[in-house]
């Protein structure tokens, strides 16, 4: 093939995920925020039992401490609802990235958290990818990349 022919196929998508690949990438992605929304409910269920908890004769522990675990799960289920929302997003056929990136933003300002907070949850899904299809993987990675960028600049925004 000469230059020119694999300039011109380049241009016509092939060397890059199809769309079936995006489909696939974009399905995993999802599964890997309900995943990693399911680790932090369980965590934040755990924080909220340990500072309810007292040994038998005990007293019930520094006030302080049960603050921190009690807040420490509030954030761990704020997170649980947002990959929740991202993986909902992610699930709407036919969605533009900035469509769901606004969907996402204004479900992070409804929880009070900014949308950026959202990213490292993209970010973590998209490396604990469970398959082997390479194609599939790198849609997912650029998915989670775009829709990050995208909530990263709705920081600055005020309410819609």
């Amino acid at each position: 093939m000469s230059g020119g022919e694999a300039e011109a196929a380049l241009a016509g998508g092939v060397g890059g995920p199809s769309p079936e690949d995006w489909a696939n990438g974009e399905a995993a992605l999802a599964a890997g925020l309900v995943r990693e929304a399911r680790a932090l409910a369980q965590t934040a269920a755990a924080l909220r039992q340990a500072a309810a908890t007292a040994l038998p004769g005990e007293p019930p522990g520094d006030v302080r401490q049960v603050r921190a675990a009690l807040h420490a799960a509030g954030e761990a289920a704020l997170r649980a609802t947002l990959a929740l929302e991202a993986a909902a997003a992610l699930a709407q056929p036919g969605t533009d990235a900035a469509a769901r990136a606004q969907r996402i933003a204004e479900a992070a300002r409804r929880a009070g958290a900014p949308p950026a907070a959202v990213a490292p949850l993209l970010r973590a899904a998209a490396l604990a990818f469970r398959s082997d299809d390479a194609a599939a993987r790198i849609a997912a990675a650029l998915a989670a990349q775009e829709l990050a960028a995208r909530l990263a600049g709705e920081a600055g925004a005020g309410p819609a």
